[in-house]
């Protein structure tokens, strides 16, 4: 009997050396792989403009108890030679608040006409060639709020994310087709109407798609929504396992001025967070087609009514574009 316990405290005792180090290595993955998604030095995409960037205005600081807010930049880096920096292809800023649990998203309208810091007017996309400080700046800005981090990537590394949490559940609202002949047919798209799994390739194709009436504000409102999708199947108990293989596979495609200590932050406040609001900037209402030269832009009506939007949206959680008697998007792109 003796012999029995004895051997059975020895196989607890084995077991629970194996579990600590198993939590051991796996906090130590995440740990590194976290690090490495700030680059430093000339690592980073905006090495090149880095000491012209820094001298613009510092992004707030983030004490992990008042609202956050993060600018997710996307790029086309096709074709860019090292150093040079695209225009943002998609803009979206994330609004978490610890206090109430709950989460905003805003994607911005790339053609939105605003003020750059220290570059004079331009489209919003431009902002980022200037670096990510400006950026932050420009949106933080035209919304009315502080930006205090952004994340940033380009094709490759949205593939990449989406492909490591092993695709996405999704319905796809249309039949969506594009032949992009100036790309070889390689970013063609081609989706059915109907639920399907997407991976990284096809995801890509619908978040990308623009070529109906809605143009831009129905792509928009498709990167809200997959977006969604994503930060669900990230929350997965599957998609926590592997997130040490998720953060090797999408590290060299991101930068970001988050630190490892603001991401498990970040990380503990989504977890527990709700969905409240996704909404387009400029509202329909606020937007105003114009021309600046030979550019189409969009421009803002009503700037302070804008933030005023945005402002009632975080903190009273007011219905946007569905409230009665305004134009709606997700109807008009059906």
């Amino acid at each position: 009997m003796k012999r029995k316990k004895k051997r059975f405290v020895i196989l607890a005792s084995v077991f629970l050396v194996g579990v600590v180090a198993f939590v051991f290595y796996y906090v130590a993955s995440i740990y590194k792989g976290l690090e490495g998604l700030s680059k430093t030095a000339d690592h980073s995409p905006f090495y090149e403009v880095k000491a012209i960037d820094e001298k613009s205005v510092e992004p707030p600081k983030w004490t992990g108890k008042e609202p956050v807010n993060i600018l997710l930049m996307g790029v086309d880096a096709r074709g860019t030679n090292k150093g040079e920096i695209p225009r943002s292809d998609s803009m979206m800023v994330v609004t978490l608040d610890p206090v109430r649990d709950r989460i905003h998203v805003f994607s911005i309208l790339r053609d939105t006409y605003t003020e750059i810091p220290e570059h004079g007017k331009n489209r919003i996309n431009t902002a980022i060639t200037h670096g990510p400080n400006t950026a932050m700046s420009a949106v933080g800005n035209l919304l009315g709020i502080p930006i205090q981090f952004y994340v940033y990537t380009d094709f490759q590394g949205f593939i990449k994310l989406v492909d490591a949490v092993g695709g996405v559940d999704f319905y796809v609202e249309k039949d969506m087709n594009y032949e992009s002949i100036a790309d070889k047919h390689e970013y063609d798209i081609d989706l059915k109407e109907g639920q399907q799994h997407l991976d990284g390739i096809t995801a890509l194709q619908y978040v990308r798609f623009r070529h109906d009436a809605m143009s831009d504000y129905s792509r928009t409102k498709r990167q809200r929504d997959f977006t969604n999708a994503i930060a669900q199947k990230m929350k997965s108990t599957t998609s926590i396992m592997k997130l040490p293989s998720i953060l090797e596979e999408v590290s060299p495609y991101i930068d970001t001025n988050l630190s490892v200590n603001d991401m498990w932050k970040l990380a503990s406040v989504g977890y527990q967070s709700k969905m409240e609001a996704s909404e387009q900037i400029p509202p329909m209402e606020l937007v105003k087609e114009t021309r600046m030269g030979r550019a189409a832009v969009l421009a803002v009506s009503n700037p302070n009514e804008l933030k005023e939007y945005v402002r009632n949206i975080i903190e009273t959680d007011a219905p946007g574009q569905s409230e009665e008697g305004k134009p709606n998007v997700e109807e008009a792109i059906k």
